[in-house]
């Protein structure tokens, strides 16, 4: 899988339960789960035990209304040039 660093644009790959999330806006609250394929960005990683992210969600007005905390394996890296193997 592609590295991941902080500031890198991603999408969730499966849904986020509303336990897991920080809901930022009230208008919000309502929500049970984040569906997959939204599009968030890495403020942090974690390198312990386990790896994982710290990925803020936003509209396309750049308010945050969600963060959580995902693994590797629920975040997809989203790349704007094409990335050839040498």
């Amino acid at each position: 899988m592609d590295s991941v660093t902080t500031l890198d644009t991603v999408a969730n790959l499966k849904p986020i339960a509303r336990d897991r999330l920080t809901l930022v806006e009230t208008e919000f609250e309502a929500i049970q789960q984040l569906p997959m394929g939204q599009v968030g960005t890495v403020l942090e990683i974690y390198e312990g035990e386990e790896l994982c992210y710290l990925v803020e969600f936003a509209d396309l007005a750049g308010r945050e209304y969600a963060m959580a905390v995902l693994t590797p394996d629920e975040v997809l890296p989203l790349r704007y040039e094409l990335l050839l193997a040498s």
